[in-house]
């Protein structure tokens, strides 16, 4: 810092002078390089390998959906045959119950029939018996 005090408005110039032509140097070795058959060979390389993990991370997704919808598929299947089982089920059930409701009406018509008769047998052995 010290330095920078001692020296002259020209020194000052110089040294900005200086400093502006070697930053202008280093750039244009900079584009140089950046143009140069192994610059850009390099930078191809780099696009290939970009491009092939591109294509890697669409073939994973691709198969992410793939699986996917396989499983969505597979859950559908399952949820509509056990919808059907419990429906067949149920209409099972709901048969063995009106089946069973018809024996116990039968069974109930019966009683009736035969409690009809004894009443009836009853009145007429009072009309006989009068």
């Amino acid at each position: 810092m010290n330095r920078s005090k001692n020296t002259s408005f020209a020194d000052r110039l110089s040294a900005a002078a200086d400093a502006k032509k070697a930053q202008l140097e280093r750039a244009a070795r900079a584009r140089s390089a950046a143009e140069s058959p192994i610059a850009v060979e390099q930078q191809m390389a780099r696009e290939a390998v970009r491009v092939a993990r591109d294509a890697r991370i669409a073939e994973k997704r691709a198969t992410k959906l793939a699986t996917q919808a396989r499983e969505a598929a597979v859950q559908v299947a399952e949820a509509t045959a056990r919808e059907a089982a419990l429906k067949a089920e149920q209409e099972a059930l709901d048969a063995e119950f009106a089946e069973q409701t018809a024996r116990e009406a039968a069974v109930e018509a019966e009683r009736q029939a035969a409690r009809d008769a004894r009443y009836a047998a009853r009145k007429a052995r009072k009309r006989k018996g009068r």
